[in-house]
């Protein structure tokens, strides 16, 4: 890649800094010390170089800047990562053109369009998300022996992020005895019992569970080790507050640009998704709970393990059986106790003997069978400047809550006294026998435990819905032929022979709704998804019969889902029909029915970013979703000028016919576009405001002359008023942020320095014909072009103009409607 084709070659060409975008018009500090490279941080997908990185002012603690490394890809500015040549580099709105679903090469599944291929697309982030569940239950030892390691967390901080990235091919058997290998699947390791969420009564039962049911919500009585859940809705409080702490850092960090001299100006990028927007996203998702309405979060296996250290092994592993079956750490009433146990002898290499170790493994073996596993690590915590070292990856699903702990940790310490959890180091012995250890347990144990558990529940009970006699029950369900089965039940409220929904708001495990559900959440994160949208869609008429809101919209959500990514063989019109009926479903119980602020947001911007990808009029269908969920105020200031953001990007991404583009949604791009600049400078992020701004110019510039936002006055003046605020929040932000960086000591003490503004070269008009733009498209290399011809434009510094040239430029710039 050529980073400036129109670029003058008086001088060597520079590579572009990631920065660089962000710091476009607004005044430079004087030129500051730059990061080295060689500081041996690890290549994450999401990660930049610490090289790259952009310096934050004094007035923050500078070892925080690890913190932000998923989002410090500046506003503006394109991934540093080399992009392989793959359908995947590709827009996939772009690629997919056409019809919703039909037409040309479309009757595909997402998965095989290359949409995912990249870590931070959406497809790619709701496949990671939706995965199976290992929850980690450790004796004391065990915690002990990893935290001389330095992971007070336990073994599941130990486990985590290796987990994320299983090593090598996964194979996988679907419904119909095929079998296909994914090279990115990953399992989620949670801690034993975390993230409980209580299940709702029953609209016309008690107003609140009973005393026994309500300590029993999460398996233990008040005051016990793990803590109750949060609430939804403050967890996308959690999610926005996170997500504007980037925001806040790369708006103090580009003041610290290292390299000035080549700085660009770019708007949204259609081919990449934005730093901040994945982040969003990924934050989103890790928050999904164990609920009783889905079982995505529930344990599809436990891991029981001890340490060699421990006296009595045996007796250990029985006792967190123990534990997790029916004493205090009992998970809830409404999650399947038939999960699969693991054991696994944790042995210290450097303090244990590896003869008794092997001994007590092949007595495991005996007693408990072959689901064990023996993980030979050393105790001794491991350093930056040990031989068999390496950086341990941070993982990329934290939740809200604990990512805000470590910013405001970093707040709130010095320096020296803050200790980096991104700069983790671990021996490489131990992460090569971590990474055998989870191969071995999700190939050969996770994995064919959930393929015997779908054929046997699809063979047993989904197969017998299916056919005309389980319809026929169903109708005689909900009916109630030849009986009164409706009864006055405990406290007042009516209950349902027939019904298995209970008073309490929840299936029992064992009833047939609630093992078809296990069913089509074990087919989708096995990417089975015939089988899990055929399975849910029986479940939607089921919930709706029982009025069990919540499960019903979970049901109508992930149909929705599974139907955008499976291959499409319906036609365009009863496709897009179905899918819009499934979504009004689920986001009206999500919303008004059950109140779910999380369900709602979820299920809305999960199903805006597939119909995205499913181009043609898909785009359109996700744009108007988008605004359902714009005019409800679900989503905090952050996240609706990202979802502005975003609608404008659905729009760029439509393709029109023909050289005119007919059918393409440039007017409406730019509009969101400018939506999206007005929001964030309400929330004073100048950065992203100039990226939108920027973004609507570019639009703006691709129609027709006469069509130009020039001839509409009143756009005009708003957009020149935005223009203003831009320019005007930018001088004010870099006079805050400089401090005294705008001073220069000499003989004579401390004097002022003048800051110097990047201006445009030459700005285009808006109101130039096609002709005007053909020709200068011919010769891009001129000193007098009047437009931009490529994505990455050079800048030249020069100083504040004077009140004179500033009158004249301002003649000049109305043309383009912007000021």
């Amino acid at each position: 890649m050529q980073p400036f084709e129109d670029a003058p070659l008086s001088e060597p060409v520079q590579p572009l800094p990631m920065a660089a975008s962000a710091s476009a018009m607004r005044p430079l500090p004087k030129q500051r010390p730059s990061l080295t490279a060689g500081t041996g941080i690890d290549s994450h997908p999401l990660a930049q170089s610490e090289a790259s990185l952009p310096l934050r002012d004094r007035r923050s603690n500078p070892s925080a800047a690890s913190l932000f490394r998923s989002t410090l890809t500046p506003p503006g500015s394109r991934s540093a990562s080399p992009a392989p040549s793959s359908i995947g580099t590709r827009s996939p709105s772009r690629t997919l053109s056409g019809s919703v679903f039909g037409g040309g090469g479309f009757k595909q599944s997402l998965l095989d369009t290359g949409a995912g291929d990249n870590p931070g697309d959406p497809l790619n982030l709701i496949l990671k998300s939706f995965v199976p569940h290992i929850a980690i239950h450790g004796s004391k030892d065990v915690d002990d022996l990893v935290s001389e390691k330095g992971f007070t967390g336990g073994l599941w901080e130990l486990l985590r992020p290796f987990g994320e990235r299983i090593q090598g091919k996964v194979t996988i058997r679907d419904s119909n005895g095929g079998s296909r290998s994914w090279e990115d699947f990953s399992v989620r390791f949670t801690r034993f019992g975390d993230g409980v969420e209580a299940p709702d009564p029953m609209a016309g039962a008690m107003k609140s569970p009973p005393t026994t049911v309500s300590a029993a919500v999460n398996g233990q009585p008040t005051g016990a080790k793990f803590p109750l859940s949060m609430t939804r809705a403050s967890l996308i409080a959690q999610v926005e507050t996170v997500v504007d702490r980037h925001l806040g850092y790369a708006e103090d960090a580009c003041m610290g640009v290292s390299s000035p001299t080549t700085p660009t100006r770019q708007g949204l990028d259609t081919d990449a998704t934005s730093p901040y927007y994945a982040l969003y996203l990924r934050r989103l998702l890790s928050g999904i709970p164990l609920a009783c309405h889905e079982s995505f979060a529930h344990p599809v296996a436990s891991v029981m393990a001890i340490s060699s250290r421990n006296p009595s092994p045996i007796e250990a592993l029985r006792k967190l059986y123990d534990e997790t079956s029916q004493g205090d750490r009992q998970l809830p009433v409404w999650v399947d106790g038939g999960y699969l146990r693991y054991y696994v002898l944790v042995h210290d290499e450097e303090r244990s003997d590896i003869t008794k170790s092997m001994a007590l493994f092949d007595q495991m073996k005996r007693h408990f069978g072959l689901h064990c596993h023996m993980l030979r690590i050393r105790s001794s915590q491991s350093a930056e400047t040990d031989d068999d070292s390496i950086p341990l990856p941070r993982s990329d699903w934290l939740s809200p809550a604990e990512e805000l702990a470590d910013i405001e940790r970093s707040d709130h310490q010095d320096e020296e006294d803050f200790e980096d959890p991104t700069r983790r180091h671990i021996f490489e012995s131990d992460a090569t026998a971590i990474r055998t250890f989870i191969r071995e347990m999700v190939t050969q144990s996770v994995i064919p435990t959930m393929e015997r558990n779908i054929s046997l529940w699809n063979d047993q009970v989904a197969s017998r819905r299916r056919g005309i006699s389980g319809r026929f029950m169903s109708l005689s369900k909900r009916w109630a032929f030849g009986s009164s089965s409706r009864t006055s039940g405990a406290g007042g409220a009516s209950s349902d022979s027939s019904n298995n929904y209970g008073a309490l708001g929840y299936y029992k495990p064992d009833t047939a709704e609630a093992i078809m559900r296990r069913l089509a959440d074990f087919a989708f994160m096995l990417r089975d998804w015939k089988l899990a949208m055929s399975t849910y869609d029986l479940l939607r008429t089921d919930f709706q019969n029982d009025k069990a809101w919540k499960y019903h919209a979970a049901a109508n959500e992930m149909a929705a889902l599974a139907l955008l990514i499976m291959p499409q063989n319906m036609s365009s019109k009863t496709r897009i029909e179905t899918i819009n009926q499934m979504l009004e479903q689920a986001y009206y119980s999500y919303h008004t029915r059950c109140n779910s602020q999380y369900g709602a947001v979820r299920c809305i911007v999960l199903a805006l970013e597939l119909l995205r990808l499913r181009g043609g009029s898909g785009v359109d269908e996700a744009v108007r979703w988008g605004i359902r969920l714009l005019e409800t105020r679900l989503m905090g200031p952050v996240g609706d000028a990202l979802l502005k953001e975003r609608m404008a990007i659905c729009y760029a991404s439509k393709q029109g016919a023909g050289s005119q583009a007919w059918g393409s949604r440039r007017r409406k791009s730019a509009l969101w576009s400018v939506l999206g600049a007005e929001a964030w400078i309400s929330q004073s992020k100048f950065i992203q405001a100039q990226r939108c701004l920027n973004e609507a110019r570019k639009m703006y510039s691709l129609l027709p002359g006469e069509c130009g936002v020039q001839n509409f006055a009143v756009a005009s003046d708003f957009l020149a008023h935005l223009n203003e605020q831009l320019k005007e929040g930018l001088r004010i932000d870099t006079q805050r942020g400089e401090g005294d960086d705008n001073y220069d000591n000499n003989a004579d003490g401390l004097q002022p320095v003048e800051p110097e503004l990047l201006v445009d070269e030459e700005s285009e008009t808006l109101d130039n014909r096609r002709k005007t733009r053909r020709t200068s498209m011919i010769n891009p290399s001129g000193s007098n072009t009047e437009l931009e011809t490529a994505p990455l434009t050079t800048m030249a510094p020069a100083r504040l103009p004077s009140v004179d040239s500033e009158e004249s430029d301002a003649d000049s710039s109305a043309k383009d409607g912007f000021g």
